[in-house]
C-alpha cells in the first residue's frame, strides 16, 4: 500500500511494511523505491519496520520541487523519519548516501546509523589516468555526461548497463519500468538536476556524523576509476572510529539489486549493533 508524506505542499510516496526498529531505504538518481524490491522484503523478514521512499520526483513522488539537492534530499528523509516515529538507520544509495550522510549530521536524534551503498558524498574528482586507462570508468563518465547534458534516455540506459555488470533477474521488466517512468513528463529533468547538484554539501558534513558508517562499494563500480579509494576517503573523512568499509568483487553502481544476499550480509549485523543503540 502507498502512503504519502506532505512536505511544502509536495509529496513524497513510500512503503511502510514490518515491525520493528525502523530502517529507511533511499535509492538513486533516475531510480524508484523499486530498487529495493530484494533488500527490503528481506530486512521485513529480519525484523525490521522498512520505510521505502521514492526520493522527491522520482517513482510516484510529486515533481515540481524547488531544487534536487542532497540537503533537500536529506531533509526529507529526516521529515520521514520524525513523521514515522524514529530513530532509525539509513540506507542510501549513490546520491542518497550523500543525503544519508547529511541526515545524520543535522539530525542525530533522529539517525542512529548510516549505510552506504556506492555513494557519492565528497566531490568529485575525476582520475584523467583512469580515463585513458579504464574503459568502463571513461565510457560511464561519458554516459553520465550525455545524460546531463541532453537528457537522453538512450544514454542512461547504456549506462545501466555498465553499471550493474551483472543483470538481475528480472532485468528487462525492471529496465523497461525504469524507461517508462523516466518517459513522464519531468522525470528526465530530476534526474538531470539531481546529476547536476554538487557532493560538496555532504562532504562538507562527514566530519559532523556521530553514528556508525557503514559503506558498500562495487569493485566494478564505473563511476570511478578506483571504488575502494572513493570509500577509503570517506572513511578517512568522517570522525575516526565511525566508518568502516567493504568492497564487493565484480559489483557495480547498485549493490542492494545486483548482490542483495551480499549486501544484506553486510547490512543485518551493522543494523543489530547500531540500531540496539536506540
Amino acid at each position: 500500500m502507498i502512503e504519502q508524506l506532505s512536505i511544502n505542499g509536495n509529496t513524497l510516496a513510500y512503503d511502510l511494511t514490518g515491525e520493528g526498529p525502523l530502517v529507511v531505504l533511499a535509492h538513486g538518481i533516475g531510480d524508484s523505491r523499486h530498487s529495493y524490491r530484494f533488500l527490503a522484503p528481506a530486512l521485513v523478514s529480519a525484523g525490521y519496520r522498512v520505510a521505502n521512499v521514492d526520493l522527491r520526483g522520482c517513482g510516484e513522488s510529486s515533481l515540481g520541487w524547488d531544487s534536487y539537492s542532497r540537503t533537500d534530499i536529506a531533509g526529507d528523509l529526516v521529515a520521514l523519519v520524525r513523521h514515522l516515529g524514529g530513530p532509525a538507520v539509513i540506507i542510501g544509495q549513490s546520491i542518497s548516501g550523500g543525503a544519508a550522510t547529511i541526515a545524520a549530521a543535522t539530525a542525530p536524534e533522529s539517525i542512529t546509523g548510516v549505510i552506504e551503498l556506492a555513494p557519492f558524498t565528497r566531490a568529485v574528482s575525476y582520475s584523467f589516468g583512469g580515463l585513458l586507462t579504464n574503459r568502463g570508468y571513461r565510457s560511464g563518465t561519458m554516459l553520465l555526461g550525455q545524460t546531463v547534458m541532453t537528457g537522453s534516455l538512450k544514454a542512461w540506459e547504456k549506462y545501466l548497463d555498465l553499471a550493474y555488470p551483472t543483470k538481475p533477474a528480472d532485468w528487462n521488466t525492471e529496465l523497461d519500468r525504469i524507461k517508462d517512468t523516466l518517459r513522464e513528463p519531468g522525470r528526465m529533468k530530476a534526474l538531470q538536476a539531481m546529476c547536476k547538484s554538487k557532493p560538496t554539501d555532504a562532504g562538507e558534513q562527514l566530519k559532523n556524523v556521530r553514528c556508525p558508517v557503514l559503506v558498500i562499494e562495487g569493485s566494478a563500480d564505473p563511476d570511478w576509476a578506483d571504488p575502494r579509494a572513493e570509500g577509503e576517503k570517506i572513511i578517512a573523512d568522517l570522525p575516526t572510529g565511525l566508518g568502516e568499509l567493504a568492497v564487493l568483487d565484480g559489483v557495480g553502481h547498485y549493490p542492494h539489486a545486483q548482490a542483495p544476499e551480499q549486501t544484506l550480509a553486510l547490512a543485518l549485523p551493522f543494523l543489530t549493533r547500531t540500531l540496539a543503540r536506540a
